[in-house]
């Protein structure tokens, strides 16, 4: 009997005799553990992913393909964030996807709470976007205004972040707010803004032109006798003359659907502009 009750011993003493060596025999390890410091967390981004040699992330920055971080999928912090290389500024439109998506995520750029409010897509019951990112990647996309037999771009600025198209509602607020301040003008026939606002002792404000390239817009300014439709030109938004040739609609208000030429120094001997001066 004394020999089994040996055997139940063993086990015992030498599990104490770990966990002496446990307590005492790693202290240093032990101590080095800081409790208050907790590991940073790195941010992951997302990016556009389209190109097949660029990228634009969420944080507003261009990069190669090849240089973007492997963990983070962020592109390296340098050169211009929110660059608008290769952009219209006056119609937000530009020759680079990635670049159109940087220019846009800009906050002086695009509006957030307006952004958020866009619909995806025509139909009432369509979502909107979750974040600014998402409104840009999409808006920046080709769309059918920017094509022209189907198969052919209209401009080569083709990437466009513009909200005019989607504006309602609410945003029509703020659409007016960005009008104040402005001083509309109709030109005299064959003038450019640059000329009409000039012979006011104003200057024409180029990057308000988007605004005023709307049938609603035009219509209260202008007669459109002769109703109001989308166009190609420089010389517009602008209403064309009465007596010009007939395959011009005389009498009607034309829009541009190419919004990259919107230009203050843009005229045509048929037609008066509306122009913003200022």
């Amino acid at each position: 009997m004394g020999r089994f009750r040996g055997d139940l011993l063993l086990p015992s003493a030498l599990h104490a005799t770990l966990w002496i060596l446990v307590a005492f025999g790693f202290p240093a390890v032990i101590s080095a553990i800081r409790k208050d410091i907790g590991l940073a967390e790195n941010r992951v981004c997302r990016n556009t992913v389209q190109g097949r040699y660029l990228l634009s992330d969420d944080n507003g920055y261009v990069c190669t393909a090849l240089s973007v971080d492997s963990w983070t999928r962020c592109c390296p912090v340098k050169g211009d964030q929110f660059s608008c290389q290769g952009c219209n500024l006056i119609s937000q439109c530009c020759n680079s996807y990635e670049y159109c998506v940087s220019c846009c995520l800009d906050p002086s750029r695009t509006d957030k709470d307006l952004a958020m409010k866009v619909k995806i897509a025509k139909p009432i019951t369509a979502g909107t976007y979750s974040s600014v990112f998402d409104f840009c990647a999409g808006r920046c996309r080709h769309n059918s205004a920017s094509v022209v037999h189907e198969n052919a771009y209209a401009s080569d600025f083709h990437h466009c972040f513009s909200l005019q198209s989607n504006y309602s509602g609410s945003a029509e607020v703020t659409f007016e707010a960005r009008l104040a301040g402005i001083n509309i003008v109709t030109g005299r026939l064959g003038e450019s803004c640059t000329i009409a606002c000039s012979s006011r002792g104003q200057s024409c404000v180029p990057n308000r032109l988007f605004l005023l390239n709307r049938c609603n817009l035009l219509q209260k300014y202008m007669i459109c006798k002769g109703g109001c439709f989308a166009s190609i030109g420089s010389d517009q938004p602008a209403e064309v003359e009465e007596f010009a040739p007939k395959h011009m609609s005389p009498g009607a208000c034309l829009y541009t659907q190419t919004e990259a030429m919107l230009s203050c120094d843009g005229s045509h001997q048929h037609t008066k502009r509306l122009c913003p001066c200022a």
